[in-house]
């Protein structure tokens, strides 16, 4: 039985979706940015969509790690359990920053004072339950010194979290597929682990998001392992290819968005060069199923001039007749779009407060997303791929919303300066 078909729902805030072979969700990377992930999925659960395959990249597989590892009833709350445990509320300086420019009419400035102070704080003394500053940087060349121990933090307090929210025999037991991505540190290639294939472990997730050079290679089986998002920060592709004879919907989270605005300094060009690095290629995908369903549809016009049952009996043909009765897939894409008070620094700045706007952001624009009811119906197999995007039509973000640009760059001079 369709996944879609369990989920016949009664409720009238629920979503009966049409009959799809798999439901898939995909997380991409982005650090302190993936609360969005967790907004998005509190939308899923609220209208009672439950994914048959969770696929993630970085902290995408970090939120994978506790939506599988929990119950339907209690993913929601297990994520709210992970984040509240590596953020971490305002210090003193954070408060009195954001009040004192409040108090004379600069809410915005003193909203962007507080966000970066948060960043510059994680820098510094780490994330609880995540990851810490180490000791003594290893900023010498030794033979002996394993690839493990060379970063600038440890992040060892991130495997205990993972036990702590995440239940890895349910993981393992089947009820969801669930794939991560890593780069072999030796070969340079990006490899999946599935649990259809392995036992996934903490180190399994730990390796998708173990960013050079702040956090350390992972060791699995022998190999170290970096983070997936160096050779491709969304798992989209792997999706694809595993889909090419199934009719499937995918909720894409992405946490980069490849538009924006142009840089006016050097900060800027940072952030920038992040957004374009790390976003999505779901266009060049697109073209390149787009490309694939236009062959198989010459292929399917091709066959009907060949007679039944040759069709049935010679190898190739049979071969032939699957690729063009291949699948459609339906992307449905939420992209987190910046804050006014974000720059350079927004994958690790891991404030409380930073971290429940972005969840209310997840969570309204995927409740946008469902107020289009058409946008889920399955696809035409002529036509193969389609996405929809609630920010489609929208104008690029701007940096800073009401805040003149000069001030926010004033204020980043100051605080890249403390």
């Amino acid at each position: 039985m369709r996944r879609s078909q369990r989920n016949t729902l009664t409720q009238a805030n629920h979503v009966a979706l049409p009959d799809y072979d798999d439901v898939c969700l995909v997380l991409q990377g982005g650090g302190a940015l993936g609360s969005y992930q967790a907004g998005v999925f509190e939308g899923l659960a609220e209208v009672g969509v439950d994914p048959t395959w969770t696929s993630g990249i970085s902290i995408g597989a970090l939120n994978t790690a506790i939506i599988a590892g929990n119950a339907p009833e209690n993913r929601v709350a297990a994520l709210r359990g992970f984040w509240n445990t590596i953020c971490q509320p305002a210090d003193l300086v954070g408060h009195v920053g954001a009040f004192m420019p409040a108090a004379f009419g600069f809410a915005n400035i003193g909203r962007k004072f507080s966000s970066m102070w948060a960043a510059a704080r994680a820098l510094t003394e780490g994330q609880k339950g995540f990851f810490s500053p180490r000791v003594h940087l290893p900023l010498t060349h030794a033979k002996s010194r394993r690839p493990s121990d060379v970063s600038f933090y440890d992040t060892s307090a991130l495997r205990a979290t993972l036990l702590q929210f995440a239940d890895f025999d349910r993981i393992n037991d089947g009820a969801m597929r669930v794939s991560v991505g890593a780069v072999n540190v030796r070969t340079g290639n990006l490899v999946y682990f599935d649990n259809t294939k392995m036992r996934l472990e903490p180190e399994h997730f730990m390796a998708s998001g173990a960013l050079p050079p702040g956090f350390p290679a992972v060791e699995i089986d022998g190999e170290f392992y970096w983070d997936g998002g160096l050779v491709s920060n969304t798992p989209l592709t792997e999706i694809i290819r595993e889909s090419q004879h199934k009719d499937t919907l995918v909720f894409q989270v992405d946490l980069w968005s490849a538009r924006g605005t142009l840089p006016g300094d050097f900060l800027d060009v940072s952030e920038r060069t992040k957004d374009i690095q790390y976003s999505s290629r779901t266009r060049a995908i697109t073209d390149f199923v787009s490309h694939n369903q236009k062959h198989a549809r010459l292929i399917k016009e091709l066959l009907e001039h060949v007679p039944e049952k040759t069709r049935r009996s010679h190898p190739l043909l049979r071969e032939a007749q699957k690729v063009a009765d291949g699948g459609a897939v339906n992307v449905v894409h939420l992209i987190y779009k910046n804050k006014f008070f974000e720059g350079h620094y927004k994958d690790y700045e891991f404030s409380n407060d930073t971290m429940d706007e972005h969840w209310a952001s997840g969570l309204e624009d995927i409740r946008r997303s469902f107020g289009h009811p058409e946008w889920f119906e399955v696809p035409s197999h002529d036509l193969g791929f389609v996405t929809h995007d609630v920010h489609r039509y929208e104008p690029a973000p701007q940096a800073t919303a009401d805040m003149p640009k000069a001030a926010a760059n004033k204020l980043d001079d100051v605080v890249e300066g403390v």
